[in-house]
């Protein structure tokens, strides 16, 4: 595993997680006489260093920067390279050769072929012990991490989030609690941040810590109403997703918004704003709305912000912002900065919603024109939105 300090808006909170996974993931190889070595490496780099050896099995990538990768090696290799699509339930291609307008229209391909591909994995019994094979590096200390995040020169930013630990074992734990204790309720309270129903495991799927296939068959064997709904952002959202990241090349720019999006954002660019924000002032909480100002220290200190919470965060940075285009480049730069989820698919592909990404022309209106608008009396009629402040102002003091 190449680990290198190559994403800028990564801090010690995302390299922690994932130096978690990764030490779990090489102890348990271990024991099945698999040898894992982690190198202070780039990707390309890391293989040129490796060559000559017998073939190359990568997962797939949807971003940039993981496509270009296995592309650049792809080029260097001597062998094959053998791409496994599991970090989703359909493979992407299969699904469908376009962008996708919506989730409605994902929907009605991506469901017929869930059972077909949702097949268990059974692990193999090894053969042949790579305990001895040498490699041209030594391994990095994977339990040292004051000492790997020094040598790699990574950053801190915002809370440490030290609630959140990395690695299967923690996921498979989050997914126990989640079956036991929030699954019956999930499709009436989810919405809810008062409540904190949601399932935690979206930094573990977005750091490979567990497979979506296996929680689809966790999820599938609870005979509940709530099963479809869950299973519904499970596959269809978080595939839309990656649907949009693998086949919209601007996916993370403002010009990749839909163009019925910018053309009537543009015709409001100059609507007055009653309030203005700078990106330090919404960093740092600074705004009049304590709902929003909860979201933000949720994320910056926790790591993590209710799903129906972040759309109406970014809906925010819209209003609050001089022009859209600088709205969409805050609201995507905080959340990569922050999110223990950042800089995935889903990320994107969220910030983009509350630009009118995956969604519909909305009544007309300034400042938002025909994208869809939310505000803080939506929040005071749904739920109790106090207790969720309370909580969070509770969780950050202790």
């Amino acid at each position: 595993f190449g680990l290198s300090a190559a994403f800028n808006e990564a801090s010690i909170r995302h390299y922690r997680f994932l130096a978690e996974g990764l030490l779990e993931v090489q102890q348990a190889l271990k024991e099945r006489s698999i040898s894992m070595v982690v190198h202070q490496t780039g990707v390309v780099e890391g293989f040129k260093k490796l060559i000559p050896f017998a073939g190359v099995v990568v997962d797939r990538g949807y971003t940039r920067t993981d496509r270009q990768w296995r592309k650049e090696v792809a080029e260097i290799l001597p062998v094959s390279l053998i791409q496994v699509e599991s970090n989703v339930v359909v493979p992407i291609e299969s699904v469908s050769d376009k962008e996708e307008y919506s989730a409605a229209t994902l929907r009605r391909k991506i469901e017929p072929m869930i059972d077909y591909f949702a097949q268990p994995v059974a692990l193999k019994e090894v053969k042949h012990s790579s305990l001895s094979v040498e490699v041209p590096f030594p391994s990095a200390n994977l339990s040292d991490l004051p000492g790997l995040f020094n040598i790699l020169g990574v950053k801190d930013r915002g809370g440490k989030a030290l609630h959140l630990r990395g690695g299967e074992g923690e996921a498979q734990k989050k997914l126990f609690l989640f079956l036991a204790e929030r699954l019956d309720g999930y499709a009436t309270k989810r919405n809810d941040p008062s409540l904190n129903w949601a399932s935690g495991l979206s930094p573990y799927l977005h750091f490979g810590q567990i497979s979506p296939v296996d929680i689809y068959h966790q999820v599938r064997s609870y005979d509940l109403e709530d099963v479809p709904v869950f299973l519904e952002e499970l596959i269809v959202r978080r595939e839309l997703a990656m649907n949009y990241v693998y086949f919209n090349p601007l996916y993370d720019q403002y010009e990749g918004l839909p163009s019925w999006a910018l053309k009537t954002l543009a015709h409001h660019e100059m609507d007055r704003r009653p309030y203005r924000y700078t990106y330090a002032q919404l960093e740092a909480a600074q705004t009049h709305d304590p709902y929003w100002n909860a979201a933000q220290k949720e994320m910056v200190e926790c790591g993590t912000m209710h799903n129906y919470l972040r759309m109406y965060w970014g809906k925010k940075i819209l209003e609050w912002s001089g022009s859209p285009k600088e709205a969409f480049v805050t609201a995507l730069s905080l959340n990569n900065r922050y999110q223990m989820d950042g800089r995935d698919p889903n990320g994107y592909a969220g910030v983009a919603w509350c630009f009118g990404k995956h969604d519909r022309p909305w009544a007309e209106r300034v400042i938002f024109g025909n994208v869809r608008y939310m505000n803080d009396k939506g929040l005071e009629r749904k739920f109790n939105i106090q207790a969720y402040v309370n909580r969070i102002e509770a969780q950050l003091k202790s």
